[in-house]
């Protein structure tokens, strides 16, 4: 009895059906499977944006969500009260995020392992904490209500849920444009060297504190990001969107779609988004399904998805190669 091994080219025929019907799907399916079509490709960006940090750099963060809210927090409160366009609140929302990961990452990656992850909680906890008391700026547990969907000037309306779908996704195709190009380049490759051995990479010679902190601002800027797309999609910010269960989903994803891969986390997203909504029409308790499912991830394939995919096609071909 025989097994055929894949072909070479078949992971990348599989991305590129998934990113196709990505494209094409939106107009013939409902607003539910729209909307959270929607979301899930939010989700996706700032997953990836977290794999920087853990897949890449080593480093488990469960603030994460703060850059979320404060990209949200910078359309609510720009776009609300001051009329600020889309190009405004973009770039306020990412540099915002961008330089309060600046700040954070001094703190922060003074530590590793689970002091690390300790410290981001922490650092979280202020974000999330500024929000719920900051009541003249942020509302409070009231939040921000009414953030309009942004006008470009284009002759089509992003108040409708297929534009906006497909801007949604062009931003997402840029942010993993932009990151595969990051984690792809010799900088990238200092990254892995260093999640592997950092003793080893300071030996060499390579300035290992200053590029973890490189590419911790760099997921926080793009979380910001992620966060601007999610305050025009939701259309309210409120401090639930910065809560300590919003950083855990964001590790999860990570975890389940597989680390250090990119397009991992973002399938991650896809299927903790969509498993959320669908298990919670039917129980209260998808917390515990949700549960499971990392459990299961962990137990049965440590590496994510992707990663037991990749060593499920390796297993093929070294057994055709026999």
């Amino acid at each position: 009895m025989t097994r055929r091994a894949l072909a070479p080219g078949t992971p990348r025929i599989a991305i590129a059906i998934v990113f196709g019907l990505l494209a094409v799907s939106p107009p013939f399916v409902s607003s539910f499977l729209q909307a959270l079509l929607t979301q899930a490709v939010i989700y996706a960006i700032l997953a990836m944006s977290l794999d920087v940090v853990l897949g890449y750099i080593g480093l488990a963060s469960l603030g994460h969500a703060a850059y979320l809210g404060l990209g949200a927090y910078s359309v609510g409160i720009l776009a609300t009260r001051h009329g600020a366009g889309f190009w405004v609140t973009l770039t306020v929302g990412v540099l915002l995020a961008t330089a309060v990961a600046a700040v954070f990452g001094l703190v922060a990656l003074r530590a590793t392992g689970v002091y690390f992850l300790m410290i981001t909680l922490a650092l979280g906890m202020v974000v999330w904490g500024l929000a719920h008391r900051w009541v003249s700026l942020t509302q409070g547990d009231n939040g921000i209500s009414g953030v309009p969907r942004p006008d470009l000037g284009l002759p089509w309306s992003f108040a409708h849920a297929i534009p906006f779908y497909y801007l949604v996704f062009t931003a997402f195709l840029v942010a993993f444009g932009v990151l595969r190009g990051i984690v792809r380049s010799p900088f990238g490759a200092t990254l892995v060297g260093i999640r592997e051995s950092e003793s080893r990479m300071r030996t060499l010679g390579y300035h290992v504190w200053l590029h973890k902190y490189i590419g911790f601002i760099i997921a926080g800027g793009v979380g910001g990001f992620a966060g601007v797309l999610w305050a025009y999609d939701n259309g309210f910010v409120s401090p639930a969107d910065l809560e300590l269960s919003t950083s855990v989903e964001i590790l999860l994803m990570v975890a389940l779609g597989g680390r250090g891969t990119l397009l991992g986390p973002a399938l991650g997203a896809g299927l903790i988004v969509f498993l959320k909504n669908l298990v919670s029409v039917y129980t209260q308790r998808w917390l515990l399904i949700l549960g499971a499912v990392y459990i299961g991830t962990i137990v049965y394939a440590p590496e994510g998805i992707v990663g037991a995919l990749r060593q499920w096609t390796k297993g093929e071909r070294a057994w055709a190669g026999r």
